[in-house]
């Protein structure tokens, strides 16, 4: 059979710890927030196309048009429309199995890549995703292991095993965001990687793995699948759609598949981060002399004596920080976050407060 690589972008979520600039209506994934001219969906499409057969998008209705806007050398067959978000594993599978009708006597090798991830290093993740290609061949489950860099309690863990063919490793387990005190002894251990969430394996072997582990949502999606391409979608996702277990790739084919042996690792030092909030930010944006790092017009801010802090000038005001060094200033239309770097994790909270007061602001 003729082997093919495609990749899927899972593009949903709505950022909310970048918030007020992040909303669900204009998720992070649509924004440029490295300066480079391209949002972070467009990169991550940018890094794909030179390595896949082909790119699929999967994102909600309430994306499709701006996502189709930003990539318009992505044909609209392949933006794949879910009615509500069902978590990762609905939108992977999804595509696995549209993609398995579409290409009848190929053997589809898959790999899933989140749309809101900067990646600064395409020659290491050219060959990180090259590896894990020839690793999936063999019908493992293959994951990215980042280096731990530092022991974050904001990422979860692999713990990488017996060493494999071609420069993969077995995988032991999974970890889910650990303490700090857990975080650090995995990163003096040395055997332990970051977890991006970026997964590469045989379409046929991930859609066996759900039809064993989650039965239900094989069932489901298959139906769909089958009549994605006919007159009959419309019918077949109002009804099936709903009823699809919600939950996360990890959760339903990783966990469980890595204590069976059958996941493995491509241990890479690339640059990555997923932009999970205004503290991880800043790390990508470069200080001004002034020591502020701006994103947006850097003519908008005047900074007195506030090294360290970041401001988002999104609103047309000018912006002023005088004495509040390492403080986190996002000004748009309608809303004015002020907080410090070590806050950034707690806007979730703020945004669910808003979300009970009726979510008009998210």
């Amino acid at each position: 059979m003729t082997q093919s690589f495609h990749a899927i972008v899972p593009a949903g979520g709505a950022g909310t710890r970048l918030w007020p600039l992040s909303r669900r209506g204009e998720p992070k994934f649509l924004h440029d927030l490295t300066g480079t001219g391209r949002t972070l969906l467009q990169a991550t499409v940018d890094r794909l196309a030179p390595l896949a057969d082909g790119v699929v998008v999967v994102t909600g209705e309430r994306h499709v048009e701006a996502v189709a806007a930003q990539l318009p050398t992505v044909p609209p067959a392949n933006l794949l429309v879910e009615p509500s978000p069902r978590d990762s594993m609905a939108a992977i599978g999804l595509a696995a199995a549209v993609l398995t009708r579409r290409h009848p006597g190929e053997d589809i090798v898959v790999g899933s890549f989140a749309a809101d991830h900067v990646i600064t290093d395409q020659a290491a993740f050219a060959a990180a995703v090259r590896t894990a290609v020839a690793t999936a061949a063999e019908d493992y489950v293959v994951t990215l292991g980042i280096r731990a860099s530092e022991p974050s309690t904001a990422f979860g863990y692999i713990h990488v095993g017996a060493a494999l063919a071609a420069g993969a490793h077995q995988v032991r387990s999974f970890t889910e965001k650990p303490d700090a005190e857990t975080a650090a002894e995995y990163v003096a251990a040395g055997d332990y990687r970051w977890n991006a969430g970026m997964f590469v394996v045989r379409a046929q072997v991930l859609l066996d793995h759900l039809a064993r582990l989650q039965p239900t949502l094989a069932q489901g999606l298959a139906r769909i699948a089958d009549a994605w391409d006919a007159p009959e979608r419309d019918e077949v996702l109002s009804r099936v759609w709903p009823g699809l277990t919600r939950i996360a790739i990890d959760h339903a084919i990783a966990e469980p598949v890595a204590a069976e042996g059958g996941v493995a690792v491509v241990p890479t030092d690339l640059d990555w981060d997923d932009v999970g909030d205004w503290r991880s930010l800043a790390h990508l944006i470069d200080p001004g002399e002034d020591g502020v790092r701006v994103l947006g017009e850097s003519d908008a801010v005047l900074a007195l004596d506030s090294g360290g802090a970041l401001a988002v000038p999104a609103s047309g005001r000018r912006v002023v920080l005088l004495g509040v060094p390492d403080a986190v200033v996002v000004d748009t239309p309608d809303a004015l976050l002020v907080t410090t770097a070590a806050h950034a994790q707690q806007v979730k909270a703020v945004v669910d407060r808003l979300t009970g007061e009726g979510g008009a602001l998210i």
